[in-house]
């Protein structure tokens, strides 16, 4: 009895507590930080899709990424206007998207390239650290070129490119079962226990190693590309330059409101609340966008509107040639460029 007594005792003291804290002016009850550490996002299950990548020069990315790693063009879109998910980065004027890869979107983890009209470079940061491609197909194609360099410690069994924007990809000489060798997207990050937080404690995502610094997730589907999470050396933090890209996943439509709700909650950042996106004679599609704690960008979609906008174009290598060909805009950023410099050697 006297166990119970306590017991009932202390139920009423804190009863008494509770009214006394809530009874008070001005007393501030939700804390991010706590929110945070008990706060899980209602997704899933989620399937990784793309990489955005901004270019500068599409005739020479497309090359690249078609000749040296044998991927081939998808579906290609132009807009004449910026996106209202920021898809092309903060632009408002002409802009193309070309998704790229090796198999149909369904499938296989892609790259989506966003070239505006406007701009012919971008600042790289140390935020995106490189993308990793199984294949022995690929491997041997590099190889054959004298193209890529190896990694310090990886030996001889894997290769190091940049494309033409300086975008680092590895090249692993294995194939993986199943129909995607684009195995892992690296991104660098300032405190990998904050990012654990987020990405494993808050988006569930499933840690499947971690070691040191170091840490790889997924989405537990099968085959899919996986997330590392690299950190930097302590002190150093995340600069994103202009060139920064976003990972996109695809999960149940009707998630996406309450994932936007969720995120808010639990006082993390949503880039780009709910909204539905148009393009042109195809499928629209509605996303949230998030920010993991670097800033890294995370695009959900839904899943249902994407698989319908995704569908493989038979036309898109025609579409990007006849884009690429009536492309005047490097030729005119090239004359500006020089009336600028003739007319600061005149000291105009």
């Amino acid at each position: 009895m006297i166990v119970a007594t306590r017991s009932l005792n202390n139920r009423v003291a804190i009863g008494r507590n509770l009214h006394r804290l809530f009874s008070r002016k001005n007393v501030h009850v939700t804390r991010a930080p706590e929110l945070k550490m008990s706060v899980a996002a209602a997704i899933g299950p989620c399937r990784n899709l793309h990489w955005v990548f901004k270019i500068g020069d599409r005739q020479a990315t497309d090359e690249f990424l078609q000749k040296d790693l044998l991927m081939t063009v998808l579906r290609h879109e132009e807009f004449t206007e910026g996106c209202a998910a920021a898809c092309n980065g903060p632009y408002d004027g002409r802009w193309s998207k070309c998704m790229i890869g090796y198999g149909d979107e369904d499938t296989t983890f892609v790259l989506e390239l966003t070239y505006n009209y406007s701009v012919k470079s971008y600042d790289l940061g140390n935020d995106f650290n490189g993308i990793t491609i199984s294949s022995r197909k690929v491997f041997q194609n590099l190889s054959s070129k004298g193209a890529g360099a190896a990694v310090p410690g990886r030996g001889s069994s894997t290769l190091q490119v940049a494309s033409p924007d300086g975008y680092i990809f590895h090249v692993v000489d294995e194939d993986v079962a199943g129909p995607n060798p684009v195995t892992e997207v690296a991104l660098h990050v300032t405190d990998l226990k904050a990012s654990l937080a987020y990405w494993h404690d808050f988006l569930k995502f499933k840690v499947e190693e971690q070691s040191g610094s170091e840490a790889l997730l997924s989405t537990g589907g099968e085959g899919q590309a996986r997330l590392r999470l690299v950190q930097l050396p302590a002190g150093t933090s995340i600069n994103r330059g202009t060139a920064f890209g976003r990972i996109a996943f695809a999960c149940p439509g009707e998630q996406l409101q309450q994932l936007e709700q969720d995120v808010k909650a639990a006082g993390y950042t949503v880039h780009t609340p709910y909204v539905s996106l148009d393009t042109p004679g195809k499928a629209t599609v509605q996303v949230v966008i998030l920010q993991d704690p670097d800033g890294h960008e995370i695009c959900f979609v839904g899943e249902e509107g994407f698989r319908d906008l995704s569908r493989v174009d038979p036309e898109a290598p025609r579409l990007l040639s006849e884009a690429i060909a009536a492309d005047k805009s490097k030729e005119w950023a090239v004359q500006q460029a020089q009336r600028e410099a003739l007319m600061a050697a005149k000291g105009v």
